[in-house]
C-alpha cells in the first residue's frame, strides 16, 4: 500500500462509496497541500497558529505548494479524504470517539492517509497520551506503536536529521504504526506543532526548551520532512542525496 498518491487516495475513497459533490476547482488550488486537523469534543486546536506557519515554511523551503488555511474536520467528514496529512492534537485527555468516527479514521488511514498525533501538553504518560493510545488501539487493533529508527527515511526525506524534537523534549523518540510498509500514524510526545506557532506580528508564541531557537529550527525541519514523507513516502530515500553526491564527485 506504500506509495499511494493523493489521486489514488481519492479514487479509493470514491470506490468505497465515500463520494462527495464534485466542484469546479482550479488545478493550482486542488494541488496545494492543505493540512487537516481533527475536531473532537475537547480542546482540538491548542496551537491554532502552528500548522499555518508550518505550511508557510514548507512552501518557502521546498517545491511543495501549500495553503495557509487549515481545515478543521470531524473524523467522519468525507472531506477528510481530500487531505493526505491530518493532525490530531490536544493538551488534555481526548474525549471518547464514536464508533462511526473510529471506523472512518480506520478507512482514511488504510486508504493512504497520514495521521500525526501530537501531544500539545508534552507530558510523558499524561492524560492526552493515555487517551491517544487507547484511541489508536481502537482505530488499528492490529497495529502497534513502535519507535521510529533513526535510520528511517523520515529523518532524511528533505533534511538530514539525527532525531525528533518539538517545543519541549519530553522523550527522545517518535513512535509510529506501520501500515503496508509506510508510517501511517506518527505519535509525537514533544508538542511539535507548538514549536511552529507564530502570531500575526511574527513573534514566536511559545518558548522551546531546553534548546532554544536551534531546537525550534530543528522542529521546523522535522515538520518539513513530515510533509515531504507524507507526499512522497520512500521515494526520497535515494533521491534526496543525489545533488550532494554529484557535487562531491565534481570536487
Amino acid at each position: 500500500m506504500a506509495g499511494w498518491s493523493r489521486r489514488t487516495l481519492l479514487k479509493a475513497a470514491l470506490a468505497a462509496g465515500l463520494a462527495w459533490p464534485l466542484r469546479a476547482r482550479a488545478f493550482g488550488d486542488a494541488s496545494r497541500l492543505v493540512f487537516a486537523q481533527l475536531r473532537h469534543g475537547g480542546r482540538w486546536d491548542p496551537r491554532p497558529d502552528g500548522l499555518p506557519r508550518l505550511a508557510w515554511e514548507v512552501a518557502k523551503r521546498t517545491s511543495i505548494e501549500t495553503s495557509p488555511m487549515v481545515r478543521g474536520l470531524s473524523a467522519a467528514d468525507p472531506d477528510l479524504f481530500r487531505h493526505p496529512f491530518t493532525v490530531l492534537s490536544s493538551d488534555v485527555a481526548l474525549p471518547p470517539m464514536a464508533d462511526a468516527e473510529v471506523s472512518a479514521l480506520r478507512r482514511y488511514i488504510s486508504y493512504g492517509g497520514f495521521l500525526l498525533v501530537d501531544d500539545a501538553s508534552a507530558q510523558s504518560g499524561g492524560p492526552f497520551e493515555m487517551s491517544a493510545r487507547d484511541l489508536l488501539a481502537r482505530i488499528l487493533p492490529a497495529g502497534k506503536l513502535t519507535r521510529v529508527a533513526r535510520e528511517h527515511v523520515l529523518y532524511k526525506s528533505f533534511y538530514l536529521l539525527d532525531g525528533p524534537t518539538g517545543r519541549s523534549v519530553t522523550r527522545p523518540d517518535l513512535e509510529a504504526i506501520d501500515v503496508g510498509g509506510r508510517l501511517a500514524v506518527l505519535y509525537s510526545p514533544n508538542d511539535l506543532v507548538g514549536a511552529f506557532a507564530r502570531d500575526s506580528l511574527g513573534t514566536w508564541e511559545l518558548e522551546v526548551v531546553p534548546g532554544g531557537e536551534g531546537q525550534r529550527e530543528k522542529a521546523i525541519r522535522l515538520g518539513v520532512n513530515l510533509a515531504m514523507y507524507t507526499l512522497c513516502l520512500d521515494y526520497k530515500e535515494d533521491q534526496v542525496h543525489i545533488p550532494f553526491i554529484m557535487k562531491r564527485r565534481r570536487i
